[in-house]
């Protein structure tokens, strides 16, 4: 469904107000990842953090390119069940994401099924329907044969025992 612009005022009233699409981010726009604060950002619309999940179905991520970005493959059926966060974001904030994952060009975005594992302010666990959500997730369909045999995440951290560091665009 095509979500509706939605005006700034959206950044004052309750988020559930806004028309968000869900949005399943495993990498550096994680809290407390270097570009979590795309998400922050109010000038590029509404995000909302609605609780951390992990993908229904196993995809290789892998930390990959000279940027050693993590990147989730288009190899279903492969690797782990990723973890990360699940954001309600609305039209503008998707358009802003789009342009920031590159997409179509370096990652596309697609629909996948993720479990909800701790949800914002739920004071108690969800009827089991109501765990899983469909969330939009960037993905890459294209890239060198020889990433799909790097090692496989669970959860990515920049900070994590691969030893790899992120090189953001600006230090390119």
């Amino acid at each position: 469904a095509r979500l509706t612009r939605v005006p700034t005022a959206c950044f004052l009233s309750p988020p559930q107000t806004c028309p968000m699409a869900d949005v399943f981010v495993y990498g550096t726009l994680k809290r407390g990842q270097r570009n979590h604060k795309v998400l922050l950002d109010r000038t590029h619309g509404c995000a909302t953090f609605r609780g951390r999940g992990r993908m229904v179905e196993p995809y290789p991520l892998v930390i990959a390119g000279e940027r050693n970005l993590p990147r989730l493959l288009n190899l279903p059926g492969r690797g782990h069940r990723v973890f990360g966060e699940i954001y309600a974001v609305d039209e503008q904030m998707l358009r802003v994401l789009d342009e920031f994952e590159d997409c179509p060009d370096l990652y596309q975005r697609v629909r996948v099924s993720v479990e909800v594992l701790e949800g914002e302010g739920a004071s108690e666990e969800p009827p089991a329907a109501e765990r899983r959500l469909q969330c939009f997730v960037y993905i890459a369909t294209t890239y060198p044969p020889e990433w799909a045999q790097l090692p496989y995440l669970d959860n990515y951290d920049a900070q994590g025992a691969h030893g790899l560091p992120y090189y953001p665009r600006e230090n390119r």
